[in-house]
């Protein structure tokens, strides 16, 4: 029984001392096996001589340890922690005991109180498993959606993002699109690229970005629904947001994959901006799709077609909002004051709300139940707002924006008092002249002192 709760060492250390007494290793050679002194080597044969070979551990096993913090403390730590630190993590936890109760205990030591008590869990056991969710089985049913921001032409170009479209059945490259950042105008040219190439999808999966989904419950206007949400309602298209980026693991997967593969493909191509590898695009994914797609469960395809006119889908994949129309016929927008026209149709609107269409080309229309209304611009200083919030997918965008405006703006020309008054410099110093052999004045008029002595003579 004394042997099973023995260690690795104790056991070797039985194994060359039953050596020894054998006579099959001498005391020299078992002391530098165990690197142990001869000394300690006969005590140990000794012990085993006297008490058998169970004697041979060390005698502290089984003993708690003189530096042990007593249970006292360790159950007073606990319920300290318990009333008022439950929620937080052993780190957390060990400063406040020290900062507010007096008691100092070693973050490490205190993670085994807490677990042993059941206030903390390791990280093992905070792990989360997400199941693969099966494919969708129709082509067109799912598509997932994504923006991933990379340096995809590297030291070549700046940095800007890629819109991913991929198809849950089949793992299909739907649509890519290189755009400055994730915006609904970028999120509009690209679905407008999708639904003229392979119709209007079931549904669309995506995230819990604000291009697809209002993040302020109590939202004034909208009726609950971003612009992107709007336009896909008027499409008749679903949109979906995934709970968890693992939920949509098809397209995260797309862009890690892209981020290695498309790089690669744009560093050999030789593209260095996105005008280029928009145009590359379409060849790439008609590659890619040939090489990975699979073929769905169900054979038909699920996209229906988009009976549409241009000047339609145009006026749906915009951003439109209301705007109040004031007494003098004027309104805000976009830190501008728009000037409604006076007709005989826009008196009537003092008190009314108008529609506002913005176009991602910069075009803005005016609408009032279906028909457009003459406006002018009164007020044309655009910037961005001081405090502004900003999303940090569209960081880049905005600071793009900002230093184009930066650069736009002409330093004012301040011109001095001497500049003012027409003076010119002569190129002599201020002050009484001293050298008069070299100066121009004096030179000048002495030459034509002796041009006239000469004439005379």
């Amino acid at each position: 029984m004394g042997l099973i709760a023995m260690s690795e060492c104790d056991l070797q250390r039985i194994e060359v001392l039953s050596k020894v007494v054998a006579g099959r290793m001498t005391l020299v050679s078992a002391a530098h096996v165990l690197e142990l002194s001869t000394r300690q080597v006969r005590r140990l044969l000794d012990r085993i001589e006297t008490n058998g070979a169970a004697s041979i551990r060390h005698k502290a096993i089984g003993r708690p340890s003189n530096n042990r913090i007593c249970d006292g403390v360790r159950d007073y730590a606990v319920a300290l922690v318990r009333e008022r630190y439950a929620d937080f993590g052993p780190t957390l936890a060990a400063e406040k005991l020290a900062e507010r109760d007096g008691l100092l205990v070693s973050r490490e030591t205190l993670r085994q109180w807490m677990a042993e008590a059941g206030l903390w869990l390791s990280r093992q056991q905070r792990r989360t498993f997400h199941q693969p969710r099966v494919r969708r089985e129709g082509y067109g049913e799912l598509v997932q959606i994504d923006g991933s921001e990379h340096r995809w032409f590297e030291d070549r170009g700046p940095p800007c993002s890629l819109l991913v479209f991929v198809d849950d059945a089949t793992g299909r490259l739907m649509q890519l699109r290189f755009v400055r950042s994730e915006s609904a105008f970028s999120y509009f040219e690209a679905l407008a690229l999708y639904l003229k190439r392979h119709g209007a999808p079931v549904a669309f999966y995506s995230d819990k970005h604000s291009v697809f989904r209002v993040a302020k419950k109590d939202a004034k206007g909208g009726q609950g629904m971003t612009q992107f949400g709007r336009a896909l309602c008027e499409l008749n298209i679903e949109i979906l947001c995934a709970n968890s980026s693992q939920a949509k693991g098809r397209v995260e997967r797309m862009n890690r994959t892209l981020q290695d593969r498309l790089v690669k493909e744009l560093r050999l191509a030789g593209i260095n901006d996105m005008e280029a590898g928009n145009a590359f695009l379409p060849g790439f994914m008609e590659r890619y799709n040939a090489r990975f797609a699979i073929v769905p469960a169900r054979p038909d395809d699920l996209h229906r077609p988009l009976n549409l006119a241009p000047a339609r889908l145009a006026a749906i994949l915009c951003k439109r909002e209301q705007r109040y129309v004031g007494a003098q016929l004027t309104f805000s927008f976009e830190r501008q004051r728009i000037m409604l026209t006076e007709t005989e149709v826009t008196r009537g609107l003092v008190g009314r709300y108008v529609e506002t269409y913005a176009y991602a080309d910069g075009r803005l229309d005016v609408r009032w139940k279906g028909h457009c209304l003459p406006y002018q611009v009164f007020d044309k200083d655009q910037r961005v707002t001081h405090a502004t919030i900003t999303e940090n997918k569209r960081l880049s965008d905005v600071l793009a924006y900002i230093r184009e405006r930066q650069e736009q703006q002409t330093k004012p020309a301040v011109k001095t008092n001497s500049e003012k008054i027409g003076y010119k410099p002569r190129g002599r110093r201020p002050g009484k002249r001293t050298d008069f052999m070299n100066d121009p004045v004096v030179i000048a008029r002495r030459e034509k002192a002796l041009s006239r002595v000469n004439a005379a003579d």
